[in-house]
């Protein structure tokens, strides 16, 4: 994976093999990618580049993060249980999904129409962030942790297995992705289960 900005926006996020290539998604998305980037730095949001891809963050936390696939690009939001999406705009990434945290794009020119939207609701995650604001939690329902949120955001076939599992799988996974607090590990454990995820089992199924 990348660990330089610049190259996500000029040769991809190195994943998969079609990294550097006319292939890859971020060259189709190449316009509508740099005008998100525009409206986050322009919103004061910093940059970094994390699992690959541009995230964006405020006040130590991760805001936003962008992805590109084939069929679309989009802007993914953490903590998304806090969005209030008076604009209806916030899509789920699965049937089974808890939140509405992705706003789609399937234009180069959609992402820059939609820039008043895109900048209330960063400054409305922004403004959960100064406060320390974090998502309750529901009927004993666990957070997706980031590591997560950006494996998923950035592996659309791993998002599509993962909220196709039963809420109870999935609840299975993120038990044991968040039972350490080191982000390496968090992100090792997601790549192991992997397989299972994509088998539709649970974490503790054979």
């Amino acid at each position: 994976m990348i660990t330089d900005i610049e190259d996500y926006f000029s040769k991809g996020c190195g994943r998969c093999e079609r990294f550097a290539t006319l292939d890859c998604s971020t060259r189709r998305w190449a316009y509508g990618l740099n005008q998100l980037r525009r409206i986050c730095l322009e919103s004061a949001l910093i940059e970094t580049v994390k699992w690959g891809h541009p995230c964006y963050m405020h006040a130590g936390r991760n805001v936003v993060i962008i992805g590109a696939f084939r069929g679309d690009f989009r802007v993914s939001f953490f903590n998304a249980a806090l969005m209030k999406d008076p604009e209806g705009v916030l899509e789920k990434q699965g049937p089974n999904a808890r939140y509405r945290n992705m706003i789609r794009f399937a234009d180069n020119a959609q992402a820059a129409r939609m820039e008043p939207t895109i900048q209330a609701y960063l400054k409305e995650a922004m403004a959960y962030a100064d406060a320390g604001i974090m998502p309750p939690s529901e009927d004993g329902g666990v957070e997706l942790p980031d590591e997560l949120i950006a494996a998923l955001n950035s592996d659309p076939v791993l998002a599509d297995a993962f909220y196709n599992l039963t809420p109870g799988r999935q609840r299975s996974y993120v038990i044991q992705i968040s039972s350490t607090k080191t982000p390496a590990i968090r992100t090792a454990r997601i790549a192991k289960f992997r397989g299972k995820i994509l088998a539709g089992k649970g974490a503790s199924e054979r």
